[in-house]
């Protein structure tokens, strides 16, 4: 009994002798890796902003009373001067009617008062009648005048009035839903006063906030960069682009039109607008997009594919192959990120081989064969 145990156990023992033979003696296993690279980053800066029209005109009901037409398709495109809406009219004609009945009244009152200084006049002439009497004419005379003048102002007042009963597209652009229906009463609160919208899209703004912090950077970065542009031509040379909500990126770069005065102490940010051409009128008031605003250029900027670093507790490693290819864990310090990229501050040099694939079988120590790859950004695929 005791022999066969001896037995066994040294047959055990040759057979783990003869693995571990084996396995030292197995060659280094490939491994891609790729190298840290070296270039000029720009660094952007996103925030979410909401789109305008070029213009967004309101259509007013600028008189009182019922709407009795509707001259348009909801969401279609007008012209300047056509014809939206029209409101009952009976009450301005009325209106009219009495302004002129006015205007002839005072008309011929100023005719008698005329008439009467030049009867008066030259009998004054020659002391026929007393100088107060020639007062008192011209005076008749003036005031005679002035209330004609003002039927006059209030038939034209009234003929006003009247042409705002038709009321017509101020620019051109998309009309939107409207607000007042045929036989609503529309002009007075609590009926309705803007009874519709139009937009003009060939351009939109877009304005967005910043805070306080990105506003100081941003603008000392783009005041260094363009110190000898004057700060409406700075604001025009900052690289702007819109990012749509399916993912895409508007086709057609933007350029800033104002930064505001002040920023809002309430919530510590700072208003932008910023202006892109729409001429696939894709752009509708109303969307919201994020704002891609290039904020700097890192110089130098050392790159290693974000899926290569690892991340425990806050702190960053990578696998590096060092000059005998064998595996070592590095430490790092990562700053910005640059598409599928990120720009490491600290614990690697240009050149240096990152392993790529296979991070889960390697550890400090291994002997490997590296096999340069190069990565494809996901962002060059789009």
């Amino acid at each position: 009994m005791k022999l066969s145990s001896l037995i066994l156990g040294l047959s055990f023992f040759l057979f783990i002798s003869c693995k571990e033979k084996e396995q030292q003696k197995m060659p280094p296993q490939q491994i891609k890796v790729v190298e840290v690279i070296k270039k000029d980053i720009p660094i952007y800066n996103y925030f979410v902003g909401e789109v305008f029209g070029e213009e967004d005109v309101s259509i007013n009901a600028r008189v009182e009373g019922y709407l009795t037409g509707i001259l348009f398709t909801e969401g279609a495109r007008v012209k300047k001067g056509d014809l939206l809406y029209t409101i009952d009219p009976e009450p301005f004609n009325a209106a009219i009617a009495g302004e002129k009945s006015k205007v002839t009244e005072a008309q011929t009152k100023y005719l008698n008062s005329e008439n009467n200084l030049a009867r008066v006049k030259p009998l004054a002439e020659m002391d026929a009648v007393s100088k107060s009497d020639l007062d008192f004419a011209l005076a008749d005379r003036d005031a005679s005048l002035a209330a004609r003048k003002a039927a006059e102002a209030s038939l034209k007042m009234a003929q006003i009035n009247l042409s705002y009963t038709q009321i017509k597209a101020p620019i051109n652009g998309f009309i939107g839903k409207t607000q007042a229906r045929v036989g609503d009463f529309v002009g007075r609160s609590p009926n309705p006063v803007i009874i519709n919208t139009i937009s003009k899209v060939d351009n939109v703004r877009v304005q967005f906030f910043i805070n306080e912090t990105n506003y100081l950077i941003f603008a000392k970065e783009f005041a260094e960069a363009h110190r000898d542009l004057d700060v409406e031509k700075r604001a025009q040379k900052a690289e702007i682009e819109l990012l749509l909500t399916d993912g895409s990126t508007h086709p057609y770069k933007g350029k800033v039109d104002f930064i505001n005065r002040e920023i809002d102490a309430s919530t510590g940010a700072i208003l932008i607008q910023a202006s892109f051409p729409n001429p696939e009128l894709i752009l509708r008031p109303g969307q919201y997009a994020r704002i891609k605003v290039k904020s700097k250029v890192e110089k130098d900027a050392l790159l290693v594919p974000q899926r290569v670093v690892t991340e425990l507790q806050g702190e960053y490693s990578i696998f590096v192959v060092n000059a005998e290819n064998k595996i070592e864990s590095r430490r790092i310090v990562i700053g910005d990120s640059f598409d599928d990229y990120y720009i490491v501050k600290e614990g690697i040099s240009e050149g240096d081989k990152i392993v790529f694939e296979g991070l889960q079988k390697v550890g400090n120590g291994l002997e490997v064969i590296p096999e340069i790859t190069v990565f494809e950004s996901q962002f060059k695929k789009q």
